[in-house]
């Protein structure tokens, strides 16, 4: 398995805890998927907004270089006043093997990302169009995202409980804390199954330190 498809098989509330564990960001907060039934795993293709010029620039025609199973990350500075994301863009998206969408911010048009099954995570849904509202101000850069800071190429995971960016200098860090996690969550839920108390079983598999910060 590749490292994505190891991440893909994990929760985000898995690899939370190891990103705890670490003392790294990674939750993207007020960042929820559009409808039920949607996961996500694959590398950012960032692209950050500001208010539009005058005269007004574009909100840009990057999806043509996001690769297949990239995530498209934008940053709208979690403005719900206009949106960055829509019908052309989730049909293409979908079309061309587009992993899933990011927001911080909102979407519209959402019947085509239902129906497609696409993933879309955002900060709600408005009709507005952000052209002449927004423009691209940079492509492929840092951006920030529920009030952590996501780069190029950082892993993004998403389902139910949300979404997450996992830095890449220490990806395979987090990647072995939270398989660990997962299987010692296992165990204990197993044990409770067989008829231990709940106390007994987080004792045996050290529950309450399964995400608590490393010291050095």
């Amino acid at each position: 398995m590749t490292l994505e498809e190891r991440f893909a098989a994990l929760s985000t509330a898995t690899v939370s805890d190891a990103l705890d564990k670490l003392g790294r960001p990674g939750s993207l907060l007020g960042i929820a998927p559009l409808g039920p039934g949607r996961s996500l795993a694959g590398r950012a293709y960032t692209v950050r907004y500001v208010p539009a010029g005058d005269p007004p620039g574009t909100v840009g025609d990057y999806l043509d270089d996001v690769p297949p199973g990239g995530v498209v990350v934008l940053d709208n500075a979690g403005r719900a006043d206009c949106t960055v994301w829509g019908d052309i863009l989730t049909a293409v998206a979908h079309a061309r093997g587009v992993a899933g969408t990011v927001i911080d911010g909102v979407c519209r048009d959402v019947h085509r990302a239902l129906g497609l099954g696409y993933p879309v995570y955002s900060r709600g849904r408005f009709m507005r169009t952000g052209k002449d509202r927004v423009e691209v101000a940079e492509v492929q850069g840092p951006v920030t995202i529920g009030g952590v800071q996501v780069r190029p190429g950082d892993l993004i995971l998403g389902d139910q409980d949300g979404v997450l960016a996992v830095p890449r200098d220490c990806e395979e860090r987090v990647l072995e804390i939270a398989e660990g996690i997962a299987a010692r969550e296992d165990a204990i839920l197993r044990m409770a199954l067989d008829g231990a108390t709940i106390a007994e079983a987080r004792a045996a598999h050290g529950y309450h330190n399964l995400q608590r910060k490393e010291t050095p």
